[in-house]
């Protein structure tokens, strides 16, 4: 797959391309790659849990066509640049991260480059896939099917009333409530 032809594709959402764009769309290659993918699957075929937002996002989503509006991209933000791909059919799943190491190998690559940021980003668009990023083996602690959950299913929360879709709904005390009722909300009611 072409690299230049992702880093347009991100680079197309931002007024310039970065480092983080850069190592999206390696990483999302190096994803479809350790996964048996010679391009771009079907959709719903991979589902991509990334563990930050921001460009980084971008530059995985141009390569794999996973969006939030399809259900097939997640974000768990961690603050960390790293995705895990999960091929739906086989349940495999690779978490991958840039090397620890990348920055300062990055000065390597580029040394005519007197700025880190110039240097990362034109570094990454090149170095070995082997010391740029790295890979693990992962096993979901939430079964695949219910990360995704199902369309079209809807129940409303006993205590609020709202409606909740895809299956996210708590069953607590035989009254099926959401998240927020539950606790587990991400913001106060004043």
């Amino acid at each position: 797959m072409d690299i230049d032809y992702y880093l347009q594709k991100s680079k197309s959402d931002h007024e310039d391309l970065c480092p983080r764009q850069v190592l999206g769309v390696r990483i999302g290659l190096a994803g479809l790659e350790a996964l048996g993918f010679e391009e771009t699957p079907p959709k719903k075929r991979l589902l991509v849990i990334t563990e930050t937002d921001g460009c980084f996002v971008d530059g995985v989503t141009a390569v794999t066509d996973c969006t939030v509006g399809h259900r097939t991209l997640r974000i768990e933000d961690y603050g960390k640049v790293a995705a895990t791909f999960i091929d739906v059919e086989t349940k495999k799943a690779v978490r991958i991260t840039p090397h620890s190491l990348s920055r300062e190998r990055a000065n390597a690559y580029s040394p005519e480059e007197e700025q880190h940021y110039a240097a990362q980003l034109s570094s990454y668009q090149i170095m070995p896939t082997a010391e740029l990023l790295a890979f693990q083996e992962v096993t979901l602690k939430t079964p695949i099917e219910q990360i995704i959950g199902r369309e079209g299913e809807r129940v409303n929360c006993s205590i609020c009333g709202e409606e909740i879709i895809n299956q996210r709904e708590i069953q607590r005390g035989g009254a099926l409530i959401c998240k927020g009722c539950a606790g587990d909300a991400y913001y106060l009611i004043k």
